[in-house]
C-alpha cells in the first residue's frame, strides 16, 4: 500500500458523501496517482465499514469487468469486486428515485443465491454450482460517483465498482441440469428490447466470476456466507436510464424482474 490510514479514511468519506448526496467528483487517482490495488480495496473496505456503521447490512457481493475482452482492454487478468448492502436492494417492480443518483445505468445479471458458505482458495465452477441454492434474474443499477463516468480501475474499485441499487425477481431456478452458459437474457427499456446476451458472456460461465470472487475474498481472510446474493457481472453493455423509464430483464426459464425510474 502507498496510502496511509488517514488518507484511506478521507477518500472513503469523500466517495461515501458523493453517493449519499448524488454529487460527482473527479477520479481519486488524479490526486493520488501512486495508489495501488491494495489501496483501492482498502478505500472500498473503509466505505463499507462507514455504511455498516450507520446500520446497513451486508447481503452479498458483485463482480465487474467479467468479459475477457474487457479485461484485456484494461490490462488486468481478473474481474473487480464490490459489496452489496440491504440499502442497495429494491423490491421487484419498485420505483427507483433518479434524483438520488448521478448518471444511472442498468446491467442484466444472473444472480447466484448460495445455500452454503463458499470459500477459497482453489474455488472453481463446480464448487460454486454445488454451493448454489438457485439462480435468479437481477438488474444492477450502476452509478459511478466520478464525473462523466470517467475513471480508471483503481478509482472504480475504491468506489465499490459503481454499485448503487439492484433488484431481483422472477422464478428461482435450480442449477442442477441447467447450462448457464446458454441461458439467454433480454433487457427491455420502455417495452423495447435494447440488449441481448447469454451467460457465456461472463467469463465463459457466470459461475467462474463467483469462483474468482471466493478466491479474491480468501486472500483477504473472508468468504461468501450462506444466503448471500452474488451478482455475477453484466451480460451486456450497460444501458443509460432516466426518470420515466421502465426497465425489464427476462432470463430464459426464470421469468423477469423490473424497475421503474421516477
Amino acid at each position: 500500500m502507498t496510502l496511509d490510514a488517514a488518507t484511506v479514511a478521507a477518500l472513503a468519506q469523500q466517495l461515501d458523501d458523493c453517493a449519499s448526496n448524488a454529487r460527482d467528483t473527479l477520479k481519486i487517482t488524479d490526486a493520488h496517482p501512486a495508489m495501488d490495488w491494495d489501496d483501492a480495496y482498502a478505500v472500498q473496505d473503509a466505505m463499507r465499514a462507514r455504511q455498516i456503521g450507520r446500520g446497513a447490512r451486508l447481503v452479498g457481493y458483485k463482480a465487474g469487468l467479467t468479459s475477457h475482452a474487457k479485461m484485456r482492454q484494461m490490462g488486468v487478468d481478473t474481474p473487480v469486486f464490490g459489496y452489496l448492502l440491504d440499502v442497495h436492494a429494491l423490491p421487484d417492480g419498485a420505483a427507483c428515485k433518479a434524483a438520488e443518483l448521478i448518471h444511472p445505468k442498468v446491467e442484466p445479471e444472473i444472480v447466484f443465491v448460495l445455500g452454503r458458505e463458499l470459500k477459497g482458495p482453489g474455488c472453481h465452477i463446480g464448487a460454486v454450482l454445488a454451493a448454489t441454492e438457485f439462480v435468479i434474474p437481477g438488474i444492477e443499477v450502476i452509478d459511478s460517483r466520478y464525473r462523466d463516468f470517467k475513471f480508471d480501475l483503481k478509482s472504480v474499485i475504491a468506489d465499490n465498482t459503481s454499485a448503487a441499487r439492484f433488484v431481483v425477481g422472477g422464478r428461482p431456478l435450480p442449477v442442477s441440469g441447467l447450462d448457464l452458459r446458454t441461458a439467454g437474457v433480454v433487457l427491455e427499456r420502455n417495452g423495447e428490447a435494447v440488449a441481448f446476451g447469454a451467460g457465456a458472456a461472463v467469463l465463459g460461465h457466470p459461475a467462474a466470476a463467483v469462483a474468482m470472487l471466493a478466491n479474491h475474498l480468501a486472500a483477504r481472510g473472508e468468504s461468501i456466507a450462506a444466503g448471500s446474493l452474488v451478482l455475477s457481472g453484466g451480460i451486456t453493455e450497460a444501458v443509460a436510464v432516466k426518470a420515466g423509464d421502465n426497465v425489464t430483464l427476462r432470463l430464459q426459464e426464470a421469468g423477469s424482474t423490473s424497475l421503474r425510474f421516477v
